[in-house]
């Protein structure tokens, strides 16, 4: 899943790509993923770019008045073309989900894709970005300047569910989603279950500094990469993330997973839960 450090690139890419030009046409191919329908989509050809921002894990490219906001969901992604097929993209079943082709460069334009069978992409146009309701119900933007320790500390307290549940809350956090919460945690040497209200000072103090530092080494890792690229780069990234019984990079032990219904994460007993073990999350106790 594109979390905010993809999305972050993405962001930047795009508004080197698309600010300024012209859209030419807009090809609604997967019908499902389009949320909204006033206005419509025709509404932005014609219309030039004038901004390409990010919402947490939400694209948001302004043009003519309205926004055309994008959630990549697990498997979304951009693709950049500098020559679009001449014919028009045919519905059917195949990962396209959306197509934008610019006036100029001639043939130049993006694809909106989706990969798998569980499509969950999103593509929405609205006059503000807080009509999309996952976008109004977004917390603090980690890499935010209005993102302080004390602004932190307050998102914590009183919190009763376990640190990894936290960090994956968009309502809580914008952006970090199931990699780079296992990533940070990690890195600060913090069992995913232990309580958030429950954390100490100094808990709470190294885990603010390793989602800054973590989340912004992603970014510039991906500076200047080609869209394609971007993917590649993210997995070669994560240290614990998708490497169940793969040494851990720090110790050496071997590093661990837990599975739930829709999603799996890693975590290495030795740095985050004092050697213990968590062999099923469905049959054993959480650890603190």
């Amino acid at each position: 899943m594109p979390e905010l450090p993809e999305v972050e690139s993405l962001t930047r890419f795009l508004g080197e790509h698309v600010v300024g030009r012209t859209v030419a046409r807009v090809h609604p191919v997967a019908v499902h993923a389009l949320k909204t329908y006033d206005p419509p989509l025709t509404v932005l050809e014609g219309q030039s770019f004038d901004s390409v921002t990010r919402h947490g894990k939400f694209l948001d490219l302004g043009i003519g008045g309205v926004h055309l906001v994008m959630h990549l969901a697990r498997a979304g992604w951009v693709r950049w073309s500098d020559r679009l097929p001449d014919a028009p993209p045919r519905p059917g079943k195949g990962p396209l989900a959306l197509r934008v082709r610019l006036t100029e460069p001639e043939g130049a334009g993006f694809d909106v894709t989706e990969a798998g069978t569980q499509k969950r992409l999103a593509v929405y146009v609205v006059r503000d970005p807080l009509e999309v309701p996952g976008i109004a119900r977004l917390g603090p933007d980690p890499l935010a300047d209005s993102f302080t320790p004390a602004a932190f500390t307050g998102l914590l307290e009183g919190e009763r569910r376990q640190i990894k549940g936290v960090l994956r809350d968009q309502s809580v956090i914008a952006g970090i989603g199931n990699a780079y919460s296992d990533e940070i945690l990690h890195a600060a040497r913090m069992s995913p279950f232990r309580l958030a209200a429950k954390l100490s000072e100094e808990e709470v103090a190294v885990l603010y500094a390793t989602i800054g530092t973590t989340l912004g080494e992603a970014v510039e890792r991906s500076r200047g990469l080609a869209l394609r690229n971007l993917k590649a780069e993210k997995k070669s990234g994560l240290r614990v993330h998708g490497r169940a019984g793969e040494p851990c990079p720090v110790c050496g032990d071997t590093i661990r997973e837990v599975s739930f219904a829709d999603s799996s994460m890693q975590y290495c007993p030795t740095c985050q839960t004092g050697g213990r073990i968590l062999a099923d999350r469905r049959m054993s106790r959480l650890l603190k």
